[in-house]
């Protein structure tokens, strides 16, 4: 057992606007199971980095544990090779042994270390890579992610995997995984860095009262500093009026007034004007504590969808449907029945592999309509309703590049619309100013979920749409959906999700 400790940590990356890390100070403890908790783009994955020496800083970061970090960077290359073959170039002194026992335990058998890597699936794959990880004795590990992309299944085989395993730094958006398996959280707020005792949920209740705390707090000082004011500006006005008087008078009317009356007033004069300047002392301490109270306040905005009304009660109908890759050894799937109903939130779940992804580019393709790849075959009834206009959103990410207006001219969207949408996000507006390419994997996510938001549609289409979103962000989207209550079709493996959103499972 051993400690990390953070000094004076600041960091930001060349050209940018912002320090990401700015004179952080903490400590951890290298036998805990540790969540990374905080919004896209605040930090978590470059910390990671930072651990493993990647950057330059300032500070110092103290320890005498070695790093590991998942996910490996696995090189084109290697993808047409078995993974036994380049294990130990991705963990120096990796033992097959060892790396067998932990696919046992990740319930895999050992055949797919010699079947070559980009045959595998994503489950499969993180899998390997998890055993590689934790074959080791005595690092550190550094786990980024590890379930985006697995179905419920694989991600219930991880949970359990990760919930036997300790001293890690678990990065994960999914409030189920953290439940399960972490018993520190190290959290990255807006304005500070918290170490706590606890699981996710234990930890945002306690945050929930203490922002409930902190607000009420806030609202007695602002009553106190316009008090204080009202009460400065009183005084003020008393004196300044009893300094007027100092000089001349009217004996006929001021009779009782002699020459040494003079210092009197002015000795008064300047007690009121004393006491002004302790209430203005006070008014800055109660301004100064007001401000340190809301400073990691989160406070997510409503976001607004604008939604279209089709005459059609049912917008999808698919029955005893199938279809089947031209020379493949058997069908995607088959026998699909379902229909979409204005209203209703299906989720769509199966394996990995299971044909989610392919069902919902058929229905775009029905939508749009356009004819069925000449490499496919289908069999049954796949009908959508005549000018379905949909809203989707995908898995992949990669292809945005260039600035923000680009992307809004290119999609037709409203810019000063599409920003708005990013800011209830939380987007900071330095990050207006890079190119998409520059973002984290999250802010990515958030600018295909922005464009979606903002084009009306009848029917609303999301592929594992939360891949890579914070938690706050996962809230905000939940409680819209909630709200404006609208039609959609969805792949999402967050369980949580699910549960609050779908109105009814459709398994593939």
């Amino acid at each position: 057992m051993a400690q990390i400790s953070v000094k004076n940590l600041t960091f930001g990356y060349e050209g940018s606007f912002d320090y990401i890390f700015e004179e952080v100070s903490f400590s951890i403890d290298t036998n805990w199971k540790l969540g990374f908790i905080g919004r896209n783009g605040k930090g978590k994955t470059t910390f990671l980095n930072l651990l493993m020496g990647k950057y330059t800083y300032r500070g110092s970061i103290t320890t005498c544990t070695v790093f590991d970090y998942f996910p490996y960077r696995i090189r084109e290359a290697q993808m047409q090779l078995p993974a036994v073959e380049f294990v130990e170039e991705l963990k120096t002194g990796c033992e097959i042994w060892r790396v067998i026992c932990e696919l046992e335990k990740l319930e895999e058998d050992a055949e797919i270390l010699y079947r070559p890597f980009g045959t595998l699936s994503p489950g499969e794959r993180t899998k390997v890579l998890l055993a590689v990880l934790f074959s080791g004795e005595n690092d550190f590990l550094l786990v980024d992610e590890p379930t985006n992309h697995l179905d419920k299944e694989a991600r219930e085989v991880v949970k359990r995997y990760l919930a036997s395993k300790k001293g890690f730094i678990l990065v994960s958006h999914d409030r189920d995984l953290l439940d399960a398996c972490i018993d520190h959280c190290l959290v990255l707020n807006r304005g500070t860095i918290e170490v706590q005792s606890s699981n996710f949920s234990t930890w945002w209740e306690n945050k929930q009262r203490k922002d409930q705390f902190a607000v009420s707090e806030n609202e007695k000082h602002q009553k106190e500093i316009k008090k204080l004011k009202q009460a400065a500006t009183r005084t003020s006005q008393w004196a300044d009026k009893n300094e007027h008087t100092k000089i001349g008078f009217d004996p006929v009317k001021e009779h009782d007034r002699f020459m040494d009356t003079r210092a009197f007033i002015g000795a008064k004069t300047k007690k009121m004007q004393s006491r002004v300047k302790q209430m203005e002392k006070r008014i800055s301490r109660e301004i100064e504590e007001k401000e340190g109270l809301l400073q990691d306040l989160e406070t997510p905005v409503d976001l607004k969808l604008v939604q279209l009304s089709h005459h059609k009660n049912r917008l999808v109908n698919i029955k005893e449907y199938g279809l089947t890759y031209v020379d493949a050894g058997g069908p995607v799937f088959q026998g699909l029945s379902l229909t979409i109903h204005k209203g209703e939130r299906l989720a769509l779940s199966g394996k990995n592999g299971c044909g989610k992804s392919t069902l919902i580019k058929r229905i775009l393709q029905q939508a749009h309509g356009e004819n069925l790849l000449s490499q496919m075959i289908e069999e049954g009834v796949c009908e959508t309703a005549a000018g379905l206009v949909i809203s989707y959103v995908g898995q992949d990410t990669t292809g945005l590049s260039g600035n923000i207006s680009d992307f809004c001219k290119d999609h037709n969207l409203d810019k000063s619309l599409f920003c708005t949408i990013l800011r209830q996000l939380d987007f900071e507006r330095t990050q207006f100013l890079k190119n998409m390419e520059d973002y984290s994997e999250g802010q990515k996510k958030k600018i295909l979920l922005a464009a979606s938001l903002l084009t009306p549609a009848h029917l609303y289409i999301w592929d594992e749409p939360l891949n890579y979103i914070d938690v706050f962000s996962r809230m905000q989207v939940e409680k819209l959906l909630l709200e404006y209550q609208p039609t959609m079709l969805f792949v999402e493996h967050d369980v949580r999700f699910c549960e609050k959103i779908a109105t009814g499972f459709v398994e593939l």
